[in-house]
């Protein structure tokens, strides 16, 4: 074993406390909001996270058939590393972990609007997405096509949440975001920037492949709302314009970070 490594073979060590229950939501926002840390899951999101310098590593837990793979990935990580046999991880955690590999990580105070969007092209403003995979799936999609910035309005759930880091598969680390309170009064950081707020939604007349590009001033913000109920009436009266994905006849509609990639691809670089 690496020397870095820590062998935990106790499900009740207090070293793994940070980890204890993650299949209970509930009570893991309270924990971790209160611990100011989150949790990420998987190995390729953590070899993500080691890679990116804003993050600060509380520790690592891993499978020990995991331990010898991230140990050339680790090795700049001044954190603990524990390692633990299958049936001790499942204990602690409360459920089958397949990817075998967690990290705790201290959270950073937030960030802001106004200096993330600065010299942006091109953001991603949600409104009341609380489903966290498709808030993982978002910035993953938000990663792929360039974008500068994802704002979170007040409704929207939180990205640091482990089942969105996983979705993401770590790119919720890599792409900025910042809370802007609720919409549409938040969109007013974009007015500020000079922007133009462009809203997805299927009332739109608009086709997004018919947007005149050359008429967006940037930072073009991309509004996306949760599935079902979409962007709501105030939001949408705000946007300088609205548009639409044509989809074929009987499909209800798309899942939003679906719908957000086709539109980026179009509006994105």
């Amino acid at each position: 074993m690496d020397e870095q490594q820590q062998r935990v073979a106790d499900p009740s060590d207090p070293r793994l406390t940070d980890y204890v229950a993650l299949n209970d939501p509930q009570r893991r926002r309270t924990v971790e909001r209160r611990g100011r840390y989150f949790i990420v899951e998987g190995v390729v999101a953590i070899e993500r996270l080691v890679a990116n310098p804003r993050w600060s590593v509380r520790s690592l837990l891993l499978l020990d058939t995991l331990a010898n793979r991230l140990a050339h990935h680790l090795r700049t990580i001044r954190a603990p590393i524990f390692v633990a046999p299958s049936d001790v991880l499942r204990s602690v955690v409360g459920f089958d972990l397949h990817r075998g590999a967690l990290a705790a990580v201290d959270r950073p105070s937030a960030l802001t609007a106004a200096p993330l969007i600065h010299g942006a092209r091109l953001v991603v403003v949600t409104e009341g997405i609380n489903d966290q995979e498709n808030l993982g799936a978002l910035f993953r999609n938000a990663a792929a096509f360039g974008v500068d910035a994802v704002l979170l309005d007040s409704t929207t759930a939180d990205p640091l949440y482990r089942r969105s880091v996983r979705v993401s598969t770590g790119h919720v680390l890599d792409v900025p975001f910042a809370s802007i309170g609720s919409l549409p009064d938040g969109l007013d950081v974009v007015r500020q920037a000079g922007g133009t707020v462009v809203g997805l939604t299927p009332s739109a007349t608009v086709d997004v492949r018919d947007v005149a590009l050359g008429q967006l001033t940037p930072p073009i913000a991309l509004m996306v709302g949760a599935e079902g109920p979409g962007l709501t009436a105030p939001t949408l009266a705000a946007a300088d314009l609205l548009c639409r994905i044509s989809i074929a006849p009987g499909i209800d509609s798309l899942n939003v970070a679906t719908a957000a990639a086709v539109a980026l691809s179009r509006i994105g670089p």
